[in-house]
């Protein structure tokens, strides 16, 4: 896969990047039981959160050497795409017209179906089911209704403050980005702790680099939720076993086409669902991974603040990292 060829693939998948292998249904379904953690905390609605205590915080504070904040979040996408069917609204409602008193104004709204590829947002754990259920075995139908979220709301979740860590996989194969379409396994998160020494531990959010926002800027705009780089659920388990509390990407984790029969986003159905794992979707790691690599390190206090929503399924988020 090189980086300097004359004429760049078109936006999509590329031959020679591969998602697998294919996991059947069954095998998905045993690996969902095993990675299950449903009554292991309480509050339940916080799930794997309930892991960051405050010596994590303090620890991931103490970290910070710089002073040098990174913001993650995209632009507000208002434009229509092939990665954003629902745009992001924004509009004037006050231009400044004389009033009495003075100060005048200038006023805006803003609005969002945020839950797509178009919108940095955090997934909260009311926001996945599998067979039916949310994470703890909660049945979603008696969950989740029109007026929203009576567990595993965002708004139980609150700030999100531990020691983030970067899998900048594009610096440790030597690439520019994965291909979509292209998987990250369990061996490839080993070997990247390994060339980027970090390694990875109770408490943290990782955040996976593919690229994705650099390769869109070069080569344009495709479909996400056809192809794209992302975890294979192979990792999941090195992840579970590490002990993570929160997992996000410039993607969405997942790996696409899917490798599992019958599932879309596998990832996701195990990280929120069966772990409690919050997701943070659709980042833009690339000023992250610029500082990092500068830095010579690979971890940094991350801070994530979503609003304030009563029973909301997630919420669009601007996290920051410092390092």
């Amino acid at each position: 896969m090189s980086s300097h060829s004359a004429d760049p693939p078109p936006p999509g998948p590329a031959p020679g990047t591969g998602n697998g292998p294919a996991v059947s249904r069954r095998e998905f379904d045993a690996l969902f039981d095993v990675l299950c953690t449903w009554g292991r905390w309480d509050p339940a609605d916080r799930g794997a959160w309930n892991r960051v205590k405050v010596e994590h915080v303090r620890r991931a504070t103490a970290g910070v050497r710089s002073g040098v904040v990174v913001p993650m979040a995209l632009p507000w996408n208002t434009r229509h795409g092939p990665d954003n069917r629902k745009p992001a609204v924004h509009h004037m409602t006050d231009l400044g017209d004389v009033e009495s008193p003075e100060p005048t104004t200038h006023k805006d709204f803003i609005a969002a179906d945020y839950h797509g590829k178009g919108v940095t947002h955090l997934d909260a754990l009311c926001h996945i089911a599998y067979r039916g259920r949310l994470y703890d075995g909660r049945a979603a139908r008696e969950a989740v209704d029109a007026a929203g979220a009576r567990f595993g709301a965002v708004s139980e979740l609150g700030p999100l403050v531990t020691r983030g860590v970067l899998l900048d996989l594009p610096a440790v194969l030597g690439v520019r980005w994965l291909e979509p379409g292209q998987a990250v396994h369990a061996r490839d998160v080993v070997a990247a702790e390994q060339a980027l020494g970090v390694t990875v531990g109770e408490g943290d959010a990782v955040l996976l680099r593919s690229g994705h926002v650099r390769r869109r800027k070069e080569l344009g705009a495709w479909d996400p939720d056809a192809a794209s780089a992302g975890f294979h659920v192979d990792a999941v388990p090195l992840l579970a076993e590490r002990g993570i509390a929160l997992l996000g990407g410039d993607g969405d984790s997942d790996v696409r086409p899917s490798p599992v029969e019958g599932v879309h986003s596998p990832v996701h159905a195990l990280a929120v669902a069966a772990m409690g794992v919050p997701l943070l979707d659709n980042l833009d790691l690339e000023a992250l991974a610029d500082a990092t690599a500068e830095a010579g390190r690979y971890e940094f206090l991350l801070v994530v603040a979503p609003l304030n929503v009563p029973g909301g399924t997630g919420s669009p988020v601007n996290p920051v990292a410092v390092l």
